[in-house]
């Protein structure tokens, strides 16, 4: 089990990658209600300046803290949660999608609370920035 002990400053957390693709853009689309039309079309991607389709800010940021969460084994010990979104996920219309690769890091250690710098990368691109969450490691 976790506890403010056994854990350090630079602690790094196990990575995640996940991958990305339309299918789980129309998925998400469905379950958050965010049916704008630059998470599935090129066109409307297009007309709104965009590279291409990209992947929900939600999705990306709800992903991101799977890092945090497989960490601690319990997600009920988060407790704040804050991103800024930096670059957009690019999804490519393939069976391929794009990969977004998810790590953390120890960054403060206060008796129990423990804030972990969160870092988000697709294809080299940072995608969040000034990603933190603060859990609690208390019995």
């Amino acid at each position: 089990m976790l506890d403010g002990r056994s854990v350090s400053v630079g602690d790094r957390l196990p990575s995640l990658t996940v991958r990305f693709t339309r299918a789980n853009l129309v998925r998400y689309a469905g379950a958050s209600t965010d049916f704008n039309p630059i998470h599935f079309s090129d066109h409307y991607a297009a007309k709104m300046g965009l590279p291409g389709v990209i992947a929900h800010g939600m999705l990306t940021m709800g992903t991101a803290l799977r890092v945090v969460t497989q960490w601690l084994g319990d997600p009920a010990r988060v407790r704040s949660y804050f991103v800024r979104f930096t670059n957009p996920v690019l999804v490519p219309d393939d069976a391929d999608g794009t990969e977004v690769t998810f790590g953390g890091v120890v960054e403060v250690v206060e008796d129990a609370l423990v804030t972990i710098a969160i870092e988000a990368t697709s294809r080299g691109t940072k995608v969040l920035g000034a990603a933190r969450a603060v859990v609690d490691l208390a019995d």
